[in-house]
């Protein structure tokens, strides 16, 4: 079963890498996706292999999905594809998780409306004006939807959306 996560330039790198791995760990397959095939550069300098674009993502073929934060979130959250892929998931109730900035993808593509939801605090005040309730909490569960803070809150969040996945698949 394949797992989705969206990223752009300057994506943090630590909240791309912990789930990357914890997925195949629990025998999942991710997939990262980007505007085009090929390497990107994270915020702290790690480069990683988008293996598809997201003109190539049929939001069918996956399980869930994962935006890392970082400054990536804020380069692809107006990318009409992305915001369709975001829609889709969610829609279909398939686990969407979130983390730092990733809410700014979600933001754009109205899906915070009457949630409660985390985020990085600098982003606390756009989650609120889309409607959302924010928490300040490591981790926050509404329904399909899965957010954290920061870096240190990806233990909780991916034990969070691992369980939101395992009952999906």
């Amino acid at each position: 079963m394949k797992v989705l996560i969206l990223i752009g330039e300057e994506f943090e790198d630590l909240e791309l890498l912990y789930p990357y791995y914890r997925l195949k760990e629990e025998g999942y397959e991710p997939v990262i996706a980007w505007k085009r095939k090929g390497r990107v550069k994270g915020k702290k300098g790690y480069e990683v292999e988008a293996m598809i674009s997201f003109d190539e993502v049929n939001p069918e073929e996956y399980s869930g999905l994962i935006i890392p934060g970082g400054r990536g979130p804020e380069r692809i959250r107006n990318v009409p594809k992305v915001i369709e892929i975001a829609r889709s998931m969610f829609s279909a109730g398939k686990p969407v998780a979130a983390i730092c900035h990733g809410p700014q993808v979600l933001i754009s593509a109205d899906l915070l409306r009457g949630k409660k939801v985390t985020c990085y605090v600098g982003i606390k005040d756009d989650v609120k004006m889309a409607g959302a309730t924010y928490l300040d909490k490591p981790v926050v569960v509404d329904g399909n939807l899965v957010t954290s803070r920061v870096p240190n809150d990806l233990p909780y969040m991916m034990k969070e959306f691992l369980k939101l996945l395992k009952r999906v698949t």
